[in-house]
């Protein structure tokens, strides 16, 4: 999905007030979370390369926020493959 910040997926497909946004400036997907309860959240928090993302996964210890959950590399590539394609 697109909208004017950009290309969107719902990491938790039951709350659609939560997104996830994916963009890949150069070599690297990068993510940036959304959520419409929380104004604050796309200011204070930049673009995530997904490097990033592995680095927190490899630490993740089960009890708070699953990054390998939110941050599906396999959606965001498809996400960005889909919007070159349609943009030729």
């Amino acid at each position: 999905m697109k909208d004017k910040r950009g290309l969107y997926y719902y990491p938790f497909p039951e709350n659609h007030k939560v997104r996830m946004y994916v963009k890949k400036p150069k070599d690297e997907i990068c993510f940036r979370l959304w959520n419409n309860d929380d104004d604050k959240l796309w200011e204070e928090h930049g673009w995530i390369p997904y490097s990033a993302v592995k680095q927190a996964a490899a630490i993740y210890d089960g009890s708070r926020f699953n990054p390998n959950a939110a941050y599906d590399i396999e959606i965001a590539g498809a996400l960005i493959a889909e919007n070159q394609t349609v943009r030729k």
